[in-house]
């Protein structure tokens, strides 16, 4: 099955949503969802319509999963779109730059096409299956890095903080143990930058389509995606955002190992 249409057309919604949240953000309207945590305005749902509409539009046979239109829906289908209209809305909301959209297309449970688009950095990451990972249509590739004690880790932290103390056990770990961390507020992002050598290790807690695009352009770039913990036979590790690990080769393991050892003093092993 040939894949370009569905890229070609994650591209050109990807950069449509990014021109209007853009625009959008010189008169936001800010809200918080059901939880009363975690913010929401309407540029986000504006960018969730119209990438939406474009895709139903190309193809009205496929399904859709994004976090404004369609959070509850199923990934259980033959051809799946997975959205994330802003990745990092408190980053948007607060006039900060690490912003993107994410758009993936899966068929059969597998990323077959995604982009992740940051507007205000005039960055394009995207991936095709079996072709590279591309930003701004150059190739990139994870870093090389060999050795825990000099990589730079990402992580986030989730919206609801009622339940931090294990995470901050994972934090104080790696702080101890790599070179430092950063916290850039946007997932997508975070993989990202894996993918092209900014990071050399990221994980965290997240919602699907926070990963779906990100992981395989991480994945093309060479790294490595997995879980802190193992997954049930059944799992399909695209599609498990909990515990999500995107990390340059030779540091998986040590990392892996490092925050297991962390949540076995915590009671999470």
């Amino acid at each position: 099955m040939n894949y370009q249409p569905m890229l070609d057309l994650a591209l050109s919604l990807a950069r449509q949503a990014g021109d209007t949240i853009t625009q959008m953000r010189n008169d936001l309207q800010i809200n918080f969802k059901y939880d009363g945590a975690e913010l929401v305005t309407q540029a986000d749902v504006a960018a969730d319509q119209l990438i939406s509409s474009g895709i139903l539009a190309a193809f009205p046979d496929h399904q859709l999963l994004s976090e404004e239109l369609g959070p509850e829906n199923s990934t259980q289908c033959e051809h799946l779109w997975i959205i994330d209209p802003i990745d990092g809305t408190v980053n948007y909301a607060h006039g900060q730059h690490q912003v993107a959209v994410s758009i993936a297309y899966y068929h059969q449970g597998e990323a077959k096409a995604a982009v992740v688009h940051s507007p205000f950095q005039g960055e394009t990451f995207h991936a095709l299956e079996g072709h590279g990972a591309y930003m701004n249509d150059q190739p990139i590739h994870c870093s090389s890095k060999t050795e825990l004690n000099r990589a730079l880790i990402a992580t986030g932290f989730p919206y609801q903080k009622d339940d931090l103390d294990y995470l901050l056990g994972r934090l104080e770990q790696v702080l101890k143990h790599c070179a430092d961390l950063r916290r850039v507020g946007a997932a997508a992002l975070d993989m990202c930058w894996v993918a092209c050598g900014r990071l050399d290790g990221y994980y965290e807690n997240v919602k699907v389509w926070d990963c779906a695009a990100a992981q395989l352009i991480a994945r093309e770039a060479g790294a490595r995606l997995g879980h802190i913990h193992p997954l049930a036979d059944n799992d399909n590790p695209q599609l498990i955002s909990r515990n999500i690990m995107i990390v340059t080769p030779a540091l998986f393991e040590p990392l892996q190992a490092l925050l297991q050892q962390s949540d076995v003093r915590y009671g999470r092993g």
